[in-house]
């Protein structure tokens, strides 16, 4: 583990009541994440709301972003010192390239660097306090990076925006292809020299031909390693390719031209596949990236259009989006109506038909219709920015082997170096001879060093667990899945318990009136005369002499809820109102509308004096058997008499029993649904969905607690949540997933309106709001509402953790192997390096397994 110690200002919440539960909140919270060794919040001399925060942490496992985000969900920020840009970068080769510029940058101050090459880019987090960004970008070009001197907020920046890396030259495609990749073009080269000079021998040709053929395989094979291993010796360090390097001249020191020279064209050619490998797994995430669109038609108050940038867009603004185009911001539609494919950001296959008043998000393609979208969010703060900057962050964190095995780097190439030493230098003095006939047993001794320094390099180790997380990553994002890093990656195939959040989670988050029920008419039935006088009550507030139908006098009540309840943003409320809107209803007018929190609402309509709310008969038969149902009912009244009783549920989503025996076929031994709802409507849905156990009317920190028993009873749990409510939970999970994150609708302010609410812990039903928050916190975000990805990106997991120790076990018995042979004696120099370079090979292609899952079930 890679140690960073941080001493941050953050900001605190001004009001002392808040800023008092906030301090130990945010030390809670942080200390029970992964990688997170000390967390302590120490107040400031001065300024009631400034504090500082004290971390130690692995920086492999946490990036600072999310530490913010975990901060903002306990109601605090990193102070305004802490800047993020992304540097547009030019010369970043290899993955060593990455690790040598991130090492080198780190060593600033307060810096946080993270390089990818894929897209050529290096990506700072640091505080200006500490270190300014001129500083960087000198390091930068002692580092021979070359920046164009622009940097950008990470907020607004696409690394489709980065210059490119290659040389764009005219001509054929092959010479493209061939100026793109010239390690692979040197490689194949140096194996092309090497045949020539092995066959002018094998013939007994002149042997300077054979030298000079053979120096040119050297030439070809060593170029793009030498650059990197000269950079390490300067900085008086040990790596891969210095011991590769020292092998081949080692073995030409003794006279072993061709062995040497195979040495270095495998070990290039090895080093060029497996760029191409990592690339074609960054692919799948870059992909994301040139989804950004770039211009926007935007609507100007005259009615005219004009072409702007994304970035000029503001809140509010219109665009217009013709058909086939790109929508160019989160918004929603104001005007016109089209299918719309949201692959892209949501993983449906199928375009979803979008009407007026439907969200849509930056990046998806329009169909046939033409759309006026109202913008809802900047450039920088859109659903794909968003997720592009999650998927690149998520490169940056290392998975717990990953993390190991670079551990074990560090100090296993330093000891083979040294037992190379000894393999050389302790046998001759002792007098042993070596196996294989030389001049003198030190040369002999010397070439089975140099055959054991070969097979004993981790080059297999090194690779072979980056490149099944990133291809594990990959493979989730294609399928709508986001996985914030490697730990998150095998922590998920580890999950032996998953709670779920109820509403906006298992269930559609959005009531819908299913029953209204007038008081005493039992449907409809004749000749009760009871039932024949209540029925005439409902029918005097209709207005209609003759006696109304069951259906007209459901409707006439439901019109009558709806003109009280048409001003509250309750979702019952809002359920109400719509439920009569979708009936086409006459709209009535309610007048001194006054609503009591927790009671409900009441308003004048016609004259009559109507409540909407709690309902007061709770011995109620039919009250009873409508929560038995899951549902909620609210009561509607004239004065002190109960007109009829509106039932509403919040439905499950299609498809949750599926997923939840998904769930049960991949070993998940419990499954809990942690709602604020009430016991009744709990059990039901627990029941309907078949969810194993419940607990209902939680708060936000029962939920917190729960999930805690849950991870000392079985190990490792995962929470599923979509909502502000969750975020504690989410964060204190062993895996936090937020579902639901391509949100764009403003969030809504329950009110106390139809009476009880859905939620009476404040369960979150806000859409994006929520959304928002959740991302920020949860490790992984499942996009859209499909559930069923959530099983698919367990399963993606549980194969990347067997792929990972699949390659773990071929390194490691490839070095445990074939090492002790090759110092022995009885493994040439060329067989060490066919199974070092092979074994190096194998695991690459292995790790591209993941990029071709498939669920058992498709």
């Amino acid at each position: 583990m890679t140690t960073r110690s941080l001493r941050m200002p953050i900001t605190l919440p001004a009001d002392a009541a808040r800023r008092r539960v906030c301090a130990p909140c945010i030390q809670e919270r942080l200390a029970r994440r992964a990688g997170v060794k000390r967390a302590e919040v120490v107040a400031a001399d001065d300024g009631c709301d400034k504090a500082f925060l004290e971390l130690d942490y692995d920086d492999q496992q946490l990036s600072l972003s999310q530490i913010n985000g975990y901060l903002r969900g306990a109601g605090s920020c990193f102070a305004p010192t802490m800047q993020q840009v992304v540097l547009p970068a030019r010369g970043i080769g290899s993955g060593h390239d990455e690790r040598m510029i991130q090492r080198a940058m780190e060593r600033l101050p307060g810096v946080r660097c993270i390089v990818n090459g894929a897209t050529q880019t290096v990506r700072l987090e640091f505080d200006r306090a500490l270190c300014t960004l001129e500083r960087i970008e000198q390091e930068l070009d002692v580092l021979g990076v070359k920046s164009d001197g622009q940097s950008s907020p990470l907020e607004t920046t696409h690394p489709r925006s980065a210059p490119a890396a290659t040389l764009q030259l005219p001509g054929p495609n092959w010479l493209r292809l061939a100026a793109a990749q010239m390690d692979f073009v040197m490689a194949v080269l140096a194996g092309v020299f090497l045949l020539a000079g092995f066959l002018v021998y094998m013939l007994g040709g002149p042997q300077p031909i054979r030298l000079a053929l053979l120096f040119v395989s050297y030439i070809c094979g060593g170029f793009y390693p030498s650059q990197d291993t000269v950079r390490t010796l300067l900085r008086l360090r040990l790596d891969i390719d210095v011991l590769m390097f020292a092998a081949a001249f080692g073995a030409a020191a003794l006279g072993h031209y061709e062995e040497g020279a195979m040495l270095l064209f495998l070990f290039s050619l090895g080093g060029a596949g497996e760029n191409l490998a990592m690339n074609r797994a960054r692919s799948a995430i870059q992909a994301l990236t040139r989804l950004a669109p770039q211009t926007a038609m935007l609507i100007l108050d005259s009615g005219e259009r004009r072409e702007v940038g994304v970035e000029e867009l503001r809140i509010g603004d219109r665009v217009f989006v013709a058909p086939g185009q790109q929508v160019p911001a989160d918004g929603n539609i104001v005007q016109g109506a089209s299918a719309v494919n949201q692959a892209p950001i949501t993983g449906e296959s199928i375009p979803v038909e979008k009407t007026q008043g439907d969200p849509v998000f930056a990046g998806t393609l329009n169909g046939n219709g033409a759309l006026e979208v109202q913008v809802l969010k900047r450039a920088q703060d859109n659903t794909l920015s968003k997720l592009i900057r999650m998927v690149e962050e998520a490169q940056s964190t290392k998975s717990p082997t990953q993390a190991f095995t670079d551990k074990v780097e560090q100090w296993y190439v330093p000891l083979v170096v040294v037992a190379t030493v000894l393999v050389a230098v302790v046998p001759p003095l002792a007098g042993l001879e070596p196996r294989r006939e030389h001049a003198s047993d030190w040369a002999g001794w010397f070439y089975q060093a140099m055959a054991f320094l070969t097979a004993a390099s981790p080059c297999a180790l090194a690779i072979g667990t980056p490149a099944a997380v990133l291809s594990g990553i990959a493979r989730a994002a294609r399928s709508g899945v986001l996985i914030k890093g490697g730990i998150h990656l095998e922590n998920l195939g580890r999950v032996r318990a998953i709670a779920f959040d109820k509403t906006g989670t298992l269930t559609m988050g959005r009531p819908r009136v299913t029953d209204v029920v007038p008081v005493g008419d039992e449907t409809g039935r004749q000749g009760d005369e009871e039932t024949r006088g209540q029925a005439t009550d409902a029918t005097r507030l209709a207005g209609d002499a003759q006696r109304p139908t069951a259906s007209e006098i459901s409707n006439s009540i439901l019109a009558l809820a709806a003109a009280v309840e048409r001003g509250s943003r309750h979702p019952l409320a809002q359920a109400i109102v719509r439920a009569a809107e979708e009936r086409g209803l006459t709209t009535l007018a309610a007048e001194q509308v006054e609503q009591t929190p927790g009671m409900g609402i009441r308003g004048n309509v016609e004259g009559r004096d109507i409540h909407v709310g709690r309902v007061s008969h709770a011995d109620n038969g039919e009250v009873a058997a409508l929560e038995e149902m899951g549902k909620t009912v609210v009561a509607v009244s004239e004065g002190q008499r109960m007109l009829a009783l509106i039932a509403l549920a919040d439905e499950p989503r299609p498809g949750v029993n599926q997923m939840i025996a998904q769930l049960r076929a991949l070993g998940i031994r419990q499954t809990i649904m942690l709602t604020g709802d009430n016991e009744r409507t709990a059990a039901a849905i627990a029941k309907h969905v078949g969810i194993d156990q419940y607990e209902a009317n939680l708060m936000p920190e029962q939920k917190l607690a729960r999930i805690r028993e849950l991870d000392r009873e079985h190990g490792r749990v995962a929470m599923v949540g979509d909502g502000v409510n969750d975020a504690p939970a989410l964060a204190n999970a062993t895996v936090g997933i937020a579902i639901g994150g391509a949100g764009v609708s403003p969030s809504t302010t329950p009110g106390g309106g139809a009476g009880e609410p859905t939620s009476r812990a404040g369960e979150d039903t806000s859409g994006a709001g929520g959304s928002d928050v959740a991302m920020e916190t949860a490790d992984i975000v499942i996009l859209g509402k499909d559930l069923h990805r959530m099983a698919e990106a367990i399963g993606i997991s549980r194969f990347s953790r067997h792929i990972i120790l699949q390659n773990l076990l071929i390194a490691l018995g490839v070095i445990a192997v074939v090492a002790p042979v090759a110092a022995l004696g009885f493994a040439p120099i060329s067989a060490a390096v066919l199974l070092h370079e092979g074994s190096t090979v194998l695991v690459v292609l292995n790790a591209l397994r993941i990029l071709r899952y498939r669920p058992k079930s498709a």
